[in-house]
């Protein structure tokens, strides 16, 4: 328990270091929802008056993808490409109690941004009215599948690649994933598609538990579930230390 706290402390500090990490889990989250909750140019759902009641649960999911997938994809990622997992794996830290500190690390991250954006969105007039039992389940499943997609990339990517496709598949859930744009103003072909990636259901359990008038589907507990399942499983399965 002492390696594992020591490697838990490390990665926390680490994490607050980088700013450019700093920026994809807390800034460019906090930056959208203050930004399109003042600037009323995005579309809303049908009947949503005030836009900080549809983006604010999309920003909180925004932000697990943001911390679980792209600033542990990355960081591992470089790790990885300097022989850093390798060396660590090997001391008597192991690898189990390593990857144990990783994942207490974004869950520690994503606490910070609770604390930042729910009092940010409260202040912009957010009025959460909804199934709040559904945030739980839905910050764990969402955070085993979006980080069991940055551990794959980084297990099975270079470090430089992690970086662009990690950075590229994160614009393109953002624009498909529900949490700006409703998903009822994409064209039907790519909202079929948007709804079968984890963003989407992601999205939509988020706003059911802040918002009464939106109901999570089956569909969408399905479909983060097999995403929170087969991410790990393949990442752990396919992960290469060196």
């Amino acid at each position: 328990m002492k390696a594992y706290a020591a490697q838990t402390r490390m990665e926390l500090s680490l994490s607050l270091r980088q700013g450019e990490q700093l920026l994809v889990s807390i800034g460019i989250p906090l930056l959208l929802l203050v930004f399109f909750s003042l600037v009323d140019v995005l579309p809303k759902p049908a009947g949503v008056d005030d836009p900080v009641t549809f983006l604010a649960p999309g920003v909180l999911a925004l932000a697990i993808m943001s911390t679980a997938m792209v600033s542990l994809g990355i960081g591992t990622g470089f790790e990885r490409q300097y022989k850093v997992l390798k060396r660590l794996g090997s001391t008597p830290l192991g690898r189990p109690r390593l990857i144990a500190a990783k994942v207490t690390m974004v869950l520690a991250i994503e606490l910070v941004q609770v604390i930042v954006l729910v009092p940010t969105a409260l202040a912009l007039g957010w009025s959460p009215d909804g199934r709040i039992a559904l945030v739980i389940p839905a910050y764990l499943l969402g955070t085993a599948a979006f980080a069991g997609i940055g551990l794959l990339m980084a297990g099975t990517l270079k470090g430089t690649v992690t970086l662009a496709a990690a950075n590229g598949l994160y614009l393109v859930l953002l624009l498909l994933g529900g949490m700006i744009i409703p998903l009822t103003r994409l064209p039907a072909a790519i909202r079929f598609v948007a709804e079968l990636l984890p963003a989407a259901p992601l999205a939509r359990i988020m706003q059911a538990a802040f918002d009464s008038s939106v109901s999570a589907r089956p569909h969408d507990w399905v479909v983060l579930v097999a995403w929170a399942v087969a991410a790990p499983l393949a990442a752990a399965r396919l992960f290469r230390w060196e």
